[in-house]
């Protein structure tokens, strides 16, 4: 993909690892090697982090024009890369041409075009009574991201960073490592100054922890599986730096009794199924009124049987393969668990499709009558697996919807929108989804409960690269 892609970048160059150590990325279509990456250690963190450090003084001073000057120079090479960027995810992790093309690029880029706009207009300083209070760069920010969104978990975190001033380390995913790395040569031409931005690769428990404990990171933002940012957290807790986290997700889909389920059954089996089922809010419960039952299950089944599988280079492939064995594995594993728990199996199950003897493509799966303590109504599948639960009555539901560790989305559809609105009100998670609402880059995502804490995109993202300051008697009578 890239002659950079065994090096990391620190301190402004591509260099190479303190001890090499080799790690093949597996395109999960075909199961063969996409790229070779190097793993880094602790001492490549140390390496970046004392850039990082040595950066942040002057860059922390820059202007706000010199700093939208910059973002707008990333916007303009991105848009110039874009290709070979969606090329690199749908090589790197499975997700399809057009879906690459059309929207992990897009919303990747999304973050930065947001931030542009929020550092515009952003007041970093104003006054209570005669005390200033002031908003600065929190300092080195290490970031953490995961692999199914790759661009797009970068730079929801890297774009408020630079805007903020603040200076980075990052850990991309070492499944899916080579679009970030391209994303690298880009702030590189963009002219980032040296040590603002630095890429270590490597695996989470070596660079991962390394850079949660480092003493001289200020802040981890990290986004993954909650398992691993309830370690990214013990980890940073001696050093007591701030932490941001989004984690898992088992999001309800409420279909209210009286909604048009033509439009919101299908149209919420699609969404679950987005990227192949590996994304966090997806909704992946989908609660219908008993009633409804039978015409509701229909069709989630017609509508999962003419999802397009097939090879990611094809545009016309809706769906490709999940990212890696391990994955394939897990969720073959609670496709099992589903139907021995007694859930009934609509669609899909275990096994790759017809068709398909290699690659890590899982069936679209569809299950019904699951009962709220199956293991598939509350572990977080990661797959194009939907549950399918019934409810008596609307408070049921909505005990339904509450009852999971989870709190990172919900979704209600209805007939009358301020029916929808009052049973939002009630969901406890951090972004709801009403009638089939888009996502929006502007607005806070993040989770309640363990579905994380902090929030990113638009201000509120921003404001988390941010300390504030008091400053007593700046203004006298």
């Amino acid at each position: 993909m890239s002659k950079n892609d065994t090096k990391f970048y620190i301190d402004g160059e591509w260099v190479a690892p303190a001890v090499p150590k080799l790690f093949d990325v597996i395109n999960p279509a075909t199961e063969e090697v996409a790229g070779q990456i190097s793993l880094g250690s602790a001492a490549d963190v140390d390496r970046a982090v004392a850039a990082a450090r040595r950066a942040f003084p002057a860059y922390s001073q820059t202007s706000r024009e010199e700093r939208l000057a910059l973002l707008e120079k990333i916007i303009k090479l991105y848009e110039a890369r874009s290709d070979e960027l969606a090329r690199a995810m749908t090589a790197e992790m499975g997700s399809p041409i057009t879906f690459s093309n059309e929207v992990q690029t897009v919303n990747a880029l999304a973050h930065f075009k947001e931030m542009v706009s929020v550092l515009k207009s952003y007041k970093f300083e104003n006054f209570m009574g005669g005390t200033l209070i002031r908003r600065e760069p929190i300092g080195v920010c290490g970031l953490i991201t995961p692999w199914n969104w790759p661009l797009n978990q970068v730079t929801s975190k890297l774009a408020p960073a630079l805007a903020a001033g603040c200076t980075v380390v990052l850990k991309p995913s070492e499944v899916a490592p080579l679009s970030t790395i391209l994303l690298a040569e880009i702030l590189h031409d963009a002219g980032v100054p040296k040590g603002v931005f630095n890429l270590v690769n490597g695996d989470g428990p070596t660079v991962g922890e390394a850079i949660s404990a480092h003493p001289g990171i200020d802040m981890v933002s990290f986004t993954g599986s909650t398992r691993a940012g309830i370690l990214v957290a013990k980890a940073a807790a001696a050093t007591v730096k701030r932490v941001t986290q989004e984690l898992g997700g088992k999001s309800p889909n409420i279909i209210l009794k009286g909604a048009d389920l033509e439009t919101f059954v299908p149209a919420g089996l699609l969404r679950c199924y987005t990227n192949a089922g590996q994304s966090c809010q997806a909704p992946t419960r989908m609660l219908v009124h008993s009633s409804q039952r039978d015409a509701a299950v229909a069709l989630a089944k017609k509508t999962a049987e003419q999802v397009k599988l097939g090879d990611p280079l094809d545009p016309a492939s809706q769906m490709g393969p999940l990212v890696s064995k391990a994955q394939f594995d897990k969720v073959q594993g609670l496709i099992e668990k589903g139907i021995k728990e007694g859930a009934t199996l609509v669609c899909g199950g275990t096994g790759r499709p017809t068709g398909f003897n290699r690659g890590y493509f899982v069936r679209p799966t569809v299950f019904a009558d699951v009962t709220p303590d199956m293991t598939i109504a509350k572990e977080e599948i990661f797959g194009p697996v939907l549950s399918m639960i019934t409810y008596e009555t609307e408070d049921e539901a909505v005990e339904i919807a509450n009852n999971t560790s989870y709190g990172l989305a919900g979704y209600v559809q209805a007939a009358d929108i301020d029916h929808a609105r009052k049973v939002a009100n009630k969901i406890r998670a951090g972004r709801i989804y009403l009638n089939g609402a888009p996502s929006i880059s502007s607005v806070p995502f993040g989770g309640y409960k363990q579905s994380g804490n902090g929030r990113e995109h638009g201000v509120f993202g921003f404001e988390e690269y941010l300390e504030v300051k008091a400053v007593l008697g700046y203004q006298t009578a």
